[in-house]
């Protein structure tokens, strides 16, 4: 089983991040988007009872029907801190990864991978623990500052930080529809990642894969007692 260590305080957690980080692999293309399996992953919090719901579910690639999926309900283990947030959800989520049967191919994160404040959020930190191939896709852009894209399905534009590097792209996955925030994890390109995220989201904004996890940790999470 895949673990991690739930850091004493925010200075141990921080240093976590900065050990890790150096161990994010950029020079790998990733699996091609439309084969294999892809996983989403996804979390909800039921703040009163101090409890977090993870799933983890699994797609075919081609015809992006459900193959899989698996649910984890635990305690919240480290407080809430902007920057640190995979610190209360990775247990969660690998104990979920890790109750599958399939091999999870390429993991997509509702959230951020190297478009982070400290360049390492939970898809990098998710696939360096993991080894595995790792995108994030958001809902929102964090910090960091874009062009408007085109209004077409597939049209982008570079996400740049504060020194002006692209940490990501704002990606229109349909016409006319707000953007979602696509960035590298892990072992995947920033082309790929896009071209993952928009193969994954043939009806909607958000890719199916998080589509499908978004419901059923929120399902895992009302029918835990």
């Amino acid at each position: 089983m895949t673990s991690v260590k739930t850091p004493a305080d925010e200075a141990e957690a921080r240093a976590i991040q900065d050990e890790l980080r150096h161990q994010v692999v950029l020079t790998e293309p990733g699996p091609p988007p439309g084969q294999g399996l892809v996983t989403g992953v996804d979390v909800a919090y039921d703040d009163a009872r101090d409890l977090v719901a993870a799933a983890a579910v699994v797609l075919d690639a081609a015809t992006l029907e459900v193959v899989e999926e698996a649910t984890a309900v635990g305690h919240v283990s480290f407080p809430y801190v902007p920057g640190l947030l995979a610190f209360r959800e990775l247990p969660t989520v690998l104990a979920a990864l890790d109750s599958l049967k399939s091999a999870p191919g390429l993991v997509v994160c509702d959230g951020y991978g190297l478009a982070h404040p400290r360049g390492f959020g939970l898809a990098c930190h998710l696939g360096v623990v993991t080894g595995l191939p790792a995108i994030g896709v958001a809902k929102n852009p964090f910090t960091f500052t874009h062009e408007e894209p085109g209004a077409r399905r597939g049209d982008a534009a570079a996400l740049l930080a504060a020194d002006g590097a692209e940490v990501g792209r704002a990606l229109r996955t349909q016409d006319g529809i707000k953007p979602v925030y696509v960035s590298v994890g892990h072992r995947v390109s920033l082309d790929n990642a896009c071209a993952h995220a928009l193969a994954l989201s043939p009806r909607f904004r958000i890719p199916e894969t998080t589509r499908h996890a978004d419901s059923l940790c929120r399902r895992a999470l009302r029918e835990a007692s």
